[in-house]
């Protein structure tokens, strides 16, 4: 294999790990109900984020989902502090990240902690949205992180909040 692939293997790698080792340390913000600014991959694509709300365990709201051992329920609060509207779907743009280093992307599934976010949210710059991300773990994971980025969470800008909330 040419040298140059190993390397980027390497780097993503490295890249990983230091999106992770924060987390994973207790170093990110420590998701008081603090707001992150984001941005998109667009022009004029701007949100302040804020972890308002987490509920662990979190009930169904309807039929337990099958294979899921614990919901964990995040409330988010969304505002458009960009020029360009803002049409997202937010549950896949939130990751939770566990003490282990795994990654479970968000879902709409509903609980009885609040209501979720449509499946998309369409803001005018200034609008405001309020819902709850639901995250499927095993049991006995334990939750390390919550993640937030614009564009379905493909945008390079991530919000990142500690867990647990003090």
């Amino acid at each position: 294999m040419p040298r140059s692939r190993r390397a980027g293997r390497v780097r993503g790698s490295l890249l990983a790990l230091t999106l992770l080792a924060p987390a994973l340390l207790g170093a990110a913000p420590d998701g008081s109900g603090e707001t992150i600014s984001l941005t998109g991959n667009g022009p004029g694509r701007r949100l302040d984020v804020t972890l308002t709300q987490v509920v662990d365990p979190a009930s169904p709201a309807g039929p337990e989902p099958s294979g899921a051992g614990r919901l964990i329920a995040t409330r988010f609060r969304l505002e458009n502090t960009g020029t360009a509207v803002y049409q997202d779907f937010p549950a896949p743009a939130a990751h939770l990240l566990d003490t282990a280093g795994q990654r479970y992307t968000g879902d709409d599934v509903p609980t009885t902690a609040g209501p979720v976010f449509p499946e998309t949210v369409t803001l005018d710059p200034g609008g405001t949205a309020e819902g709850f991300i639901t995250f499927r773990l095993p049991a006995d994971a334990e939750p390390a992180a919550v993640q937030f980025a614009l564009d379905t969470g493909l945008a390079d800008d991530v919000g990142q909040w500690s867990l647990p909330l003090p």
